[in-house]
C-alpha cells in the first residue's frame, strides 16, 4: 500500500503543470528551476534538442566553403 501511494504521489508530481510565468523574475525563476531541477531527461532532451537544431542551422549557414574547388598555387 505504501508503494502504491508513493506511485500515486510520484505520478501526481510529474503531472502536475504550473501556470506560465508572469514577468521577468517569474521567468528567470523558472528557468532557474528547470535548469537545477531534478528531471533530467526533460532537460537533456531539451539541450539534445536544441544542440541539433544549432548543428543544422550551422550546417545550413555556414556552408560556403568548397572544400573540392582548387587550391589557388602560391
Amino acid at each position: 500500500a505504501a508503494v502504491a501511494a508513493a506511485g500515486a504521489g510520484a505520478a501526481g508530481a510529474a503531472g502536475a503543470v504550473a501556470a506560465p510565468p508572469r514577468g521577468i523574475r517569474a521567468w528567470l525563476r523558472s528557468a532557474f528551476r528547470f535548469a537545477t531541477g531534478r528531471n533530467d531527461f526533460r532537460r537533456n532532451l531539451l539541450l539534445n534538442l536544441g544542440l541539433f537544431a544549432a548543428g543544422v542551422w550551422v550546417a545550413r549557414n555556414l556552408t560556403d566553403i568548397d572544400l573540392m574547388a582548387p587550391q589557388p598555387v602560391p
